[in-house]
C-alpha cells in the first residue's frame, strides 16, 4: 500500500512536499525519481510521480512530483468532536495519534475543574507539536486530512458550542446508562446519510457536578463505559470504536 502524504496544494499537473515531511521521504525512504506517492490537499488525492527530490541541512528540503491521476476518496460520513479533557502530556498525545487513526474530525482539549493547573499553563506551548502530532498520524492512516485542533477552553465552552446532532458525556457514575443503551435509543441516527456525534472524556478525578449539570443543560447524554473505571486512552479508544461501530454503515 502506497505512503500518503500533504501538500499544502495542487499545481495544474503537479506539486511540492516540503519540510519535515519531504526529509522524510528522501532521507528515511529514500525516495527517488519515478516512485509513485498518494498525495492530499485536505480536499482531494492524487497518485504523484518523484520527479526529483532536494536535500538540504537548513530545513528547506522539497520533493517535486508530477501528478499522474486522480483517486476518488469518499468523504466520510460519521463526522466525530472528541472534547478532550487534558491529562499528563505523554498519555494526551498517545490520546492525539489515537483519535486521528479511529477518524475524529475535530480536537477539543478541556480545562477540565479536575485538570492539573500546570498542564493547563502549559498547553499553548504544545499547540504546534500537537498539530504535527496529528498530521504524521493522518498520513499514516491515510486520512483525506489531519483532524482540526482547537485552542484549549473549558468545558461548560465546549459543551454550549457544540452542535452535533449527538452528544455524550462518558461518565463514571454508577447510575449512568450503558453507552450501549444511550446508541440503542438513537439507533435511527445509523440510516442517515451524514452523522455528527461529540463525544466528551474527563480527567483524572472525574467531572465536578457543575460539568455534568452544565453537560445536561446542553443536551448531553451522560453514558458509561462499564464498571471499570478506565484512564482517558483507553476510554478515548473503547468510547470512539464503539461509536463508530454502531453509527457507521
Amino acid at each position: 500500500m502506497r505512503r500518503r502524504f500533504f501538500v499544502d496544494r495542487f499545481e495544474s499537473d503537479s506539486a511540492v512536499l516540503r519540510d519535515d515531511a519531504a526529509d522524510h521521504l528522501g532521507r528515511v525512504l529514500r525516495a527517488e525519481p519515478g516512485q509513485l506517492y498518494e498525495l492530499s490537499d485536505g480536499q482531494h488525492v492524487w497518485l504523484g510521480r518523484v520527479e526529483q527530490v532536494v536535500l538540504s541541512k537548513q530545513g528547506k528540503s522539497h520533493v517535486e512530483f508530477a501528478l499522474v491521476e486522480s483517486i476518488v476518496t469518499p468523504a466520510p460520513r460519521l463526522h466525530i468532536d472528541l472534547l478532550l479533557s487534558l491529562v499528563k502530556f505523554d498519555r494526551f498525545e498517545w490520546c492525539l495519534e489515537k483519535a486521528t487513526e479511529l477518524g475524529v474530525n475535530t480536537i477539543v482539549p478541556l480545562a477540565a475543574a479536575r485538570t492539573d493547573k500546570p498542564l493547563i499553563a502549559a498547553a499553548a506551548k504544545r499547540q504546534a507539536r500537537w498539530e504535527r502530532i496529528l498530521l504524521e498520524s493522518a498520513q499514516q492512516s491515510r486520512r483525506l486530512r489531519p483532524p482540526q485542533l482547537a485552542p484549549t477552553i473549558e468545558p461548560n465552552e465546549a459543551f454550549a458550542a457544540s452542535s452535533a446532532a449527538l452528544t455524550i458525556l462518558l461518565s463514571e457514575r454508577q447510575a449512568s446508562p450503558s453507552l450501549r443503551s444511550v446508541l440503542a435509543g438513537v439507533s435511527s441516527l445509523a440510516e442517515k446519510s451524514s452523522v455528527t456525534v461529540s463525544l466528551a472524556i474527563g480527567p483524572e478525578g472525574g467531572w465536578t457536578e457543575a460539568e455534568f449539570a452544565a453537560a445536561q443543560a446542553r443536551g448531553f447524554a451522560e453514558a458509561s463505559l462499564g464498571e471499570n473505571i478506565l484512564r482517558a486512552e483507553t476510554a478515548v479508544i473503547a468510547g470512539l470504536s464503539i461509536l463508530s461501530f454502531a453509527l457507521s454503515k
